[in-house]
């Protein structure tokens, strides 16, 4: 990462200059001078992403490699700081996991890939939060036994392309990439720039995450703005579509005061991982998996258009605080104000009935499933040789 000049303590990344002359407003996000939204705005953003090929600079994340003999030592490293079971992992599979305190709290969320090169074996590819990586690698480096070591790859970019025409682009330029299979991973080239991408994503739609050295990440970016189904996206429209996704975001919808569990995360631990524990939290977690957590996240719709804010709190319907919101806003697509937040296990069913507190007024919500928008994620077996 190119670090910004002296009159400002923001970074940037290396397409920073591209979204200034595509006119993009940039704001501070995770130390970073980012593009919220381009000159067309959110809505035009979202609505292009969840009907075309949205592009995304995502090169704020953090990427990074845990380096071991053998995949199974390097797995079982990995396997005493989260709860997925990287033992059984695949090569060429990504699995989405956290990191975890050892009260069991959230330190960050992740992506862990384990390369399909058998070249690489011993090697498993992370992608952490960009608020959290200094601290994320700081943690996990500690924490390695002999033998295992953790690389950081700062010179490399990250960019996402997603929407249901994100796989006819990459069809079209990059060999191999419209056969992947959801959640893994593939080395290629776009173009002949050598990329190693993951089908997945932030959006709930099909999609593609694309990383490349930083050198080549401006080339690349201007080739995909070049196709028709392509334009750029900003955080803003990335924050509207992974809330109708029903997605966490880090720091906000789970933290190191909430567990996996709490979390309404129990599908990324695998059922070995849930029986034999051997990560931090587990004694905490195994009880909630047993006996349900005291809380829970939930998703919640309202009957109005005003959305509900991160903060605001959820009252039952006597007026009784049981809990507060953690993301909310109004969902493009689901046409209606959306949010998700944790309430009492007892009150977490849908259809329950309860009250958001906005501006000091009850606003009537529902407890409902996530995600308010279908996810849209490719289902299809891993090819021979995938």
């Amino acid at each position: 990462m190119s670090h910004a000049d002296d009159t400002t303590p923001l970074l940037k990344t290396p397409l920073h200059a591209a979204h200034a002359a595509l006119g993009a407003k940039l704001v501070p996000f995770a130390g970073y001078d980012m593009p919220v939204q381009y000159p067309t705005g959110i809505l035009t953003e979202h609505n292009w992403t969840r009907e075309s090929a949205g592009l995304f600079d995502v090169s704020h994340m953090g990427q990074a490699s845990l380096i071991g003999p053998d995949h199974a030592t390097t797995a079982k490293a990995l396997e005493a700081l989260i709860p997925a079971d990287m033992l059984n992992l695949k090569p060429g599979q990504q699995r989405y996991s956290q990191l975890l305190a050892e009260d069991g709290g959230i330190l960050d969320d992740l992506m862990v890939a384990r390369p399909s090169d058998p070249t690489k074996d011993g090697v498993l590819l992370l992608v952490v939060n960009a608020a959290c990586k200094t601290d994320d690698y700081a943690h996990i480096a500690a924490r390695l036994p002999a033998g295992v070591t953790l690389e950081i790859h700062e010179d490399r970019a990250l960019i996402a392309l997603q929407g249901p025409k994100a796989v006819d682009v990459m069809a079209r330029h990059a060999p191999g990439a419209a056969d992947m299979a959801f959640m893994t991973v593939l080395v290629t080239t776009y173009d002949g720039i050598p990329i190693s991408i993951s089908r997945s994503g932030y959006t709930g739609e099909d999609g593609y995450e694309i990383s490349v050295a930083d050198g080549d990440a401006e080339t690349l970016w201007n080739k995909l703005l070049a196709e028709p189904e392509v334009k750029p996206i900003g955080l803003g429209a990335r924050d509207s579509l992974r809330l109708e996704a029903g997605l966490c975001l880090y720091g906000h919808d789970i933290d190191t005061t909430t567990s996996p569990v709490e979390g309404a995360l129990v599908w990324s631990i695998q059922k070995r991982r849930r029986e034999e524990g051997g990560f931090p939290g587990a004694a905490r977690i195994q009880r909630e998996l047993k006996d349900g957590p005291a809380r829970v996240r939930v998703g919640l719709t309202f009957e109005g258009r005003a959305p509900a804010r991160e903060g605001a709190e959820i009252a039952t319907k006597d007026g009784t605080i049981v809990g507060r919101i953690t993301s909310g806003g109004f969902g493009p697509t689901l046409g209606a104000p959306m949010a998700l937040g944790y309430v009492p296990t007892a009150l977490s069913a849908p259809g329950t009935k309860v009250d958001v507190i906005v501006r000091g007024k009850p606003l009537p919500a529902t407890i409902a499933t996530t995600p308010f928008v279908p996810q849209r994620y490719v289902r299809k077996t891993a090819t021979k040789g995938a």
